[in-house]
């Protein structure tokens, strides 16, 4: 069966060879308006910081009543999340594409860290333990990310 060869001239064919100048693949199409990526990039920090919050001052608490000190608690760990969340995110794009993936490591591992030492069963060795675990799989997973979307200087590939 014959295919049909790009010439001299013609764009290429979809699937084919490439031209010279040309992206090899369409650019995704984006949904959203610029408009609510940026409302979304403000609001999600918030919204991960009072859920990350809530959750440790529940398990803080180990089913016990709900204190002061308790949802003092939650909102300080809230704050202290979401404003480390806007650090990272502000700091890790313009890093290369190993700092940028061990920093996001970092960040989750302490983050899981401290909420797995929250139980009061576990020790302050297994909570560590835990988290490197936790920060080694999102090492490899971002970085993974990284190496097949960004060139080594971490621009993104288009």
């Amino acid at each position: 069966m014959a295919q049909t060869a790009p010439t001299p001239g013609r764009p290429g064919i979809p699937g084919g060879p490439s031209v010279p100048g040309r992206s090899a693949a369409p650019a995704s199409p984006d949904v959203f308006s610029e408009r609510t990526h940026r409302l979304a990039h403000l609001i999600l920090p918030v919204v991960l910081g009072l859920v990350y919050g809530y959750w440790a001052a529940a398990m803080n608490r180990d089913a016990g009543p709900i204190t002061g000190w308790n949802v003092l608690f939650g909102f300080v760990t809230a704050f202290v999340f979401a404003a480390l969340y806007i650090a990272v995110q502000t700091v890790a794009p313009r890093l290369r594409r190993e700092p940028h993936a061990l920093l996001w490591a970092a960040f989750a591992g302490c983050a899981f860290g401290f909420l797995y030492s929250q139980a009061a069963q576990h020790t302050v060795v297994r909570s560590t333990l835990m988290s490197l675990g936790i920060a080694a799989a999102v090492f490899a997973v971002t970085f993974y990310r990284y190496y097949t979307h960004e060139d080594a200087t971490g621009h993104r590939l288009r």
